[in-house]
């Protein structure tokens, strides 16, 4: 089967470029407003702050995805990026005439940060309406290269932006990715569904969580899902800026090379799932990867040379990308099709650990180090790793599990 195979569906080709947009977008915002609150403050307190403000939306996740099944994942998705493209708009603003700072910066994360975080969960609920089964797991692969490719991107284009126009033409031009993605998503055509009666959304989201509690392959997923976003994620995303000013002694341009490392090593793992497609074993491939992983992240740790740092985490982005893809592919294998929206939008409420991880991580690195902090999590990470394989074993090793096995359409 042709890795590019599912460009051959109309509505995946209309989604991949506004998706691609999103994510860059989301990218050197992330980016160019962490560098800008740590610089103003000086705090890595705020650092984290910042970046657990940008994933408040995770414990609302799970009624998007109602909302999502109710009135359709294309029409929520699309007024989500019409939001994106407002808020940007203000701070391009408030940059142009010179009123932005730290504080204002912290209350349009805490606003973007409601939103944003059901954008990959509902991107992939799109996916899965448009394509067939046998080519799931490389459309799910495809996507997430946006992702991948917009950490490259926007880490080097943002820094270099930011550089050369100065902030506020920086956010025009993220103002114009989200106008364009808004518009390519607009243009996604879905299959129509036979009216369903509904119950109130409470029952809706109630019928959600036991559809996930009675299935284990969902289940096994979601922890594993939670636990990376607390243990594994806060080191190779929002405290990049820390790590590259205070323990390699790096600038703006510096980070963006930081992070463009991890995200190039992803687009690599990324584009093996891919090629391996329908090969590939999902629920077996999420656990091994998961188990080294962690080690990878003890050793990241010591490291102070920058140049060694930045490729042990380009080999970290390569692994994780065994595992990222494949929980998006189980979770659509492995959910029923009228709960897609709500699984995935209680796979964004997973996320909801890495706020939590980051939040503890600012005290935790000004208390024990940087070294003893990220050390501890992913001791923790690797323990709880082996603890969710011993209890869903039969469910995720077995070559014939269902998580294993495609699904038929």
């Amino acid at each position: 089967m042709k890795p590019l195979a599912p460009f051959r569906q109309p509505g995946f080709r209309r989604q991949f470029p506004a998706d691609l947009a999103t994510s860059w977008a989301f990218e050197v915002e992330t980016l160019v407003l962490g560098w800008f609150v740590l610089t103003e403050t000086g705090s890595v307190v705020w650092l984290t702050a910042f970046a657990a403000l940008q994933y408040l939306g995770t414990l609302i996740a799970p009624m998007f995805g109602v909302a999502g099944d109710r009135i359709g994942h294309r029409q929520l998705l699309s007024a989500m990026r019409g939001f994106y493209a407002a808020q940007a708009a203000i701070i391009a603003a408030m940059a142009l005439t010179n009123t932005l700072g730290a504080p204002q910066v912290l209350v349009i994360a805490t606003m973007m940060g409601l939103v944003r975080p059901s954008d990959l969960g509902l991107r992939s609920a799109l996916i899965a309406a448009t394509m067939p089964p046998p080519l799931m797991t490389q459309a799910m692969g495809i996507s997430r290269s946006s992702a991948d490719s917009a950490r490259i991107a926007g880490a080097l284009a943002g820094a270099g932006l930011v550089a050369t126009l100065g902030l506020g033409p920086t956010y025009l031009v993220v103002t114009g990715l989200y106008l364009f993605s808004l518009a390519r998503t607009l243009g996604v055509a879905v299959p129509t569904r036979p009216p369903v009666a509904r119950a109130s959304p409470w029952r809706d989201l109630r019928d959600g969580f036991a559809h996930v509690r009675g299935n284990p392959p969902l289940l096994a997923t979601m922890l594993l899902a939670f636990l990376v976003n607390l243990a594994a994620f806060p080191t190779t995303g929002g405290l990049l800026p820390y790590v590259a000013r205070e323990i390699y002694g790096m600038d703006q341009g510096g980070l963006g090379t930081l992070v463009a490392c991890f995200a190039g090593g992803a687009l690599a793992g990324t584009c093996v799932v891919i090629a391996r497609g329908a090969a590939l074993k999902p629920a077996r491939s999420m656990v091994l990867s998961c188990l080294a992983w962690f080690p990878m992240l003890m050793l990241f740790a010591q490291i102070r040379d920058p140049i060694a740092g930045m490729t042990l985490m380009a080999v970290i982005g390569f692994t994780q990308s065994f595992a990222m893809v494949p929980m998006s592919v189980i979770l659509l294998r492995c959910a029923d099709e009228p709960y897609r929206g709500r699984v995935m939008g209680l796979r964004m409420l997973a996320v909801y650990g890495l706020p939590i991880g980051l939040v503890l991580s600012g005290p935790a690195i000004a208390w024990l180090g940087f070294t003893q902090a990220t050390t501890l999590y992913a001791t923790i990470g690797l323990l709880c790793t082996i603890a969710i394989t011993t209890t869903f074993h039969p469910h995720l090793l077995p070559s014939t599990a269902t998580a294993n096995t495609p699904r038929p359409g």
